[in-house]
């Protein structure tokens, strides 16, 4: 999150706050109600996006997450793409001569 975007979202929620001490106004509240009013919504706002917050982290969705998986998927293809290319270009003696030495250091491993 860039500096902007989070004066934004301060502004915002600056922007709300006043918006709800308004309306309360305007349904009736005094000018006290009011404004208790409009920061008991503003702190369940807060607490709800705290909480989705902390869900998509402990449920690993985060943005970062998801980048990451998206990039080794794709490494993962492009690198299974490049082996197969040099797998297919190779002579039969050869592709034989490479899955015999896989076969021994799979048994050798295990």
């Amino acid at each position: 999150m860039t500096r902007a975007q989070v004066f934004q979202i301060g502004f915002i929620v600056f922007v709300l706050g006043g918006l709800g001490y308004e309306v309360f106004q305007l349904l009736g509240f005094e000018s006290i109600s009011a404004g208790i009013a409009a920061q008991s919504i503003l702190i369940l706002i807060i607490f709800a996006w705290t909480a989705s917050y902390l869900f998509r982290v402990f449920s690993g969705n985060m943005t970062f997450m998801e980048q990451r998986k998206r990039y080794r998927e794709a490494y993962e293809k492009l690198t299974d793409e490049k082996i197969r290319e040099k797998f297919e270009a190779m002579t039969d003696d050869e592709k034989n001569e490479l899955l015999k030495s896989v076969e021994e250091e799979s048994i050798e491993q295990t």
